[in-house]
């Protein structure tokens, strides 16, 4: 494989009626592309058929972050209208945030969301090329605690390509039925196939349930604009792996099947630093591409992402970039559902 990947490499078409706006009534009917890395052989199966790839001794690893309402609409005295990101908490209810329309706003300005809530800008940054600025703000309320206030006057932050306002029911959809630890911005999507009565089917089966936390952040959100790739700068994520978690895998017996990109970046993360899966918390800026050695990860359950984006080219790495591209041409054929609330795929 040659040195340096090029960001074109990386493409493919995708008609934007494959786009999905909204999931399936029932998660578990998503359509499921099972991809054997070693062979190639692809089979056509729904996420309910999930639980037969499985065996014994496996452990499977969830992403158990929750989606906060993050998005956040206000107004300036002067009645200028104020889209607010929240992107990453800091201390003293102060923020990252990515500002829409930033440029009417001088450090010091409040942005009023509500009679009772409100925004100050507290340190406005300048534009970087090839980035989205990000802004600290301090949220200010008289509600108990920021879960209620977000939970009151935030919305979810769908991703762009989704093309239309959030919904109360995203509050829900858009995140797993095991989500507890709130701090994302963006759901590990994965994840968003699974039920409760697949859960347990899966416990029942003799196959080790365990959790990860990483909070996804801006990353997702930021395309990849350098054409070499290596030139791409991640934005750092921050995680955690409980003690239980780390016990289990360092004792693992089967196959440890990832869920999730995110999953998978935390795993490898600390692996690198450790050299082993360890009770920790800390943040991650890992970029995962071809050619890449995973350490942790035996088997991988993802959806179907971006064209030119990190994910894809983590997947490329834990296949090869040529069997994915062919894939996706092959689910983009059998009209699979895209990105967030769409199909998914597993890497065997």
């Amino acid at each position: 494989m040659k040195n340096n990947l090029t960001l074109s490499e990386f493409d493919y078409f995708l008609p934007e009626k494959q786009i999905a706006k909204f999931p399936l009534e029932k998660r578990e009917d998503a359509k499921m592309l099972v991809l054997d890395k070693k062979t190639g052989e692809i089979s056509h199966k729904h996420f309910y058929d999930f639980i037969d790839y499985l065996n014994k001794d496996d452990i499977l690893v969830l992403n158990n972050t929750k989606v906060i309402p993050a998005r956040l609409f206000g107004k300036k005295s002067t009645g200028a209208k104020i889209e607010i990101l929240l992107t990453k908490p800091k201390e003293n209810n102060e923020w990252c945030a990515i500002i829409r329309n930033s440029k009417r706003l001088k450090t010091g300005d409040i942005i009023k969301i509500s009679d009772n809530f409100s925004v100050l800008l507290k340190e406005k940054k300048e534009s970087i090329k090839d980035n989205i600025p990000e802004h600290i703000v301090k949220l200010q309320f008289d509600e108990n605690n920021i879960d209620d206030v977000l939970n009151k006057f935030g919305s979810i932050p769908l991703p762009p390509y989704i093309n239309r306002n959030a919904t109360t029911k995203d509050k829900t959809d858009y995140n797993t039925v095991y989500a507890k630890i709130s701090g994302s911005v963006a759901s590990p999507t994965a994840g968003l196939h699974f039920t409760e009565e697949i859960l347990d089917k899966i416990q029942n089966k003799g196959i080790k349930i365990c959790y990860i936390t990483l909070n996804v952040g801006l990353g997702t959100f930021l395309p990849v604009k350098t054409e070499n790739i290596k030139e791409h700068k991640m934005h750092t994520e921050s995680y955690s792996i409980p003690k239980e978690t780390a016990e289990i895998i360092q004792n693992k017996k089967g196959k440890l099947i990832a869920i999730g990109t995110t999953t998978t970046r935390c795993l490898e993360a600390v692996y690198q630093k450790y050299n082993k899966i360890v009770e920790t918390t800390g943040e991650t800026d890992i970029f995962i591409y071809p050619p890449f050695e995973f350490k942790v990860t035996d088997k991988l359950l993802t959806n179907f992402h971006l064209p030119k984006s990190t994910l894809l080219m983590l997947i490329s790495a834990f296949s090869d970039k040529e069997t994915i591209l062919k894939t996706y041409k092959i689910a983009v054929d059998e009209n699979y559902r895209f990105f967030s609330y769409g199909d998914c795929m597993f890497i065997k």
